[in-house]
């Protein structure tokens, strides 16, 4: 009944030449005999489509047990592949650490151990030793003082502990139950070096040094810090059952990148002298800056002495010259008396990134990527055997990295030939992966620049049914 009100219809309708031919031609190229197969398999699977799957019966504990085996095994799976994951990246770390001693020259140092970093990568250019635990002395202070800007209000009053007030030199000279404004000790901290400073600061913003101690530690780890300790706010020589105070020239070096980003940091230890008194204006102090590195070369930018017995003379400092930043870290460099030592080991670090070391933007502009091929796509032209791609797009960006002029850096495209269907516009299916020697320095998502419908069995029974209806057509205008 349906097809005969379908035929009164298009008796009804006149078509142009044009439109005659082009329904002809479509349906020439389908064929008449693949037409009815087609028809039919389309039917079944639009039928199919529609139909829910129900499973085989099986008993209640049977499968329970499947899913839990099934579940202990992904489990046991996922495990595994987390620690090769692990595995794999201290594998590509100690090959970082390796390609860079094999790459660096001999540069005479004082220092038992050094590192100079690119601030902005975080990436070692230079060690010896860089790696190794040792105790770091009043550098620790940059700790205690980035936390407390983060954590605290410059305008607090601080009031001093007893157990603060017996802090051994350097000493503010504080007295229990004195107060002060936290601003006010913060310079006192960086630019003298005050031991008791720093316990009142500690205890004010965390309640003890313990627990002061372990947000030094939480921080630390937070900035990607693989074996520092801390347990003093101040960097005495204190050892727990659970280890030393200390870090690695490396993760001190992180640290002071990390501060330099902060402009409160700046101002305080690039300060000159500072004079304050305690709240009640009983008793005034006058603090000068002994960093004398920010006189040395141009564009110092901050640092931190320090000294105990353990550590002898530590240093970290930052210099910043146009688009390049560098950090210097120096533990045990010399014992009394040699204090100087820092600052040639410094300048000569300084110096050589400087001499060797420029910016450069990597990115590969010229690059062009073929259209990927879409499995199971719906075909834009409503016509069967239709190949389906889809044009990819990257974000154009600098990519700026620091790098010797002997240094290479390699590309790697991780394309796929072909994806699957649907595919969104914007959907990530690559990225192009950027190196300098076996250090991973980029990562850039290639997306697909418009989208790609998946191919659904009714696609077929609308496509037979259209060609269907249009022999219905044909046949009935060629008998008229």
């Amino acid at each position: 009944m349906r097809i005969r009100n379908v035929q009164k219809i298009y008796r009804q309708e006149e078509a142009g030449e044009r439109v005659k031919k082009q329904k002809k031609r479509s349906f020439e190229e389908a064929g008449s005999g693949s037409r009815i197969l087609l028809f039919a398999l389309c039917m079944i699977l639009g039928v199919a489509g529609s139909m829910s799957i129900i499973p085989p019966h099986s008993s209640d504990i049977q499968q329970e047990t499947i899913q839990t085996e099934a579940v202990q095994e992904t489990a046991v799976q996922a495990e595994a592949v987390q620690e090769t994951a692990v595995q794999a990246e201290a594998v590509q770390e100690t090959a970082v650490q390796a390609e860079a001693v094999l790459q660096q020259p001999e540069i005479t140092l004082y220092a038992r151990s050094a590192v100079l970093m690119d601030a902005d990568s975080g990436r070692v250019l230079y060690e010896k030793n860089g790696y190794e635990h040792m105790p770091n002395a009043s550098t620790t202070k940059i700790m205690t003082c980035i936390l407390t800007l983060e954590e605290g209000n410059l305008d607090d009053e601080v009031k001093v502990s007893s157990y603060a007030a017996s802090m051994p030199k350097v000493r503010l000279g504080m007295t229990a139950d004195d107060t002060f404004r936290l601003r006010d000790l913060l310079y006192s901290l960086m630019l003298e070096s005050h031991n008791d400073s720093a316990v009142a600061i500690a205890e004010h913003i965390a309640g003890s040094v313990e627990k002061f101690a372990d947000k030094m530690n939480e921080k630390a780890k937070e900035l990607g810090c693989k074996d520092t300790y801390f347990i003093t706010p101040n960097g005495l020589d204190s050892q727990n059952e659970i280890g030393v105070h200390g870090t690695t020239a490396e993760d001190l070096a992180k640290i002071m990148s990390y501060c330099i980003k902060n402009e409160a940091f700046l101002e305080i230890t690039r300060t000159a002298s500072h004079q304050f008194t305690n709240l009640k204006g009983t008793k005034s102090y006058s603090c000068n800056n002994h960093n004398a590195f920010l006189q040395m070369m141009e564009g110092a930018l901050s640092g931190k002495t320090g000294f105990t017995g353990n550590a002898g003379y530590c240093y970290v400092g930052a210099l910043r010259q146009g688009d390049r930043t560098f950090v210097v870290a120096l533990l045990a460099c010399g014992w009394p008396n040699n204090k100087t030592y820092k600052w040639a080991d410094t300048k000569a670090l300084m110096s050589y990134g400087l001499e060797q070391y420029q910016k450069m933007d990597v990115y590969e502009y010229d690059k062009t990527f073929t259209p990927v091929k879409v499995l199971d796509a719906e075909p834009e032209n409503g016509r069967l055997y239709q190949e389906v791609t889809v044009p990819l797009k990257i974000e154009k960006k600098e990519l700026p990295v620091l790098k010797r002029a002997d240094e290479e850096i390699k590309t790697i495209y991780d394309i796929p030939q072909t994806v699957e269907a649907p595919v969104e516009e914007g959907q990530k299916v690559g990225s192009v992966r950027y190196y300098l020697g076996e250090r991973q320095i980029a990562e850039i998502p290639v997306c697909a620049g418009k989208g790609a419908k998946r191919q659904q069995p009714s696609w077929y029974r609308d496509y037979l049914l259209k060609l269907f209806f249009l022999e219905k057509e044909l046949y009935l205008e060629e008998k008229k």
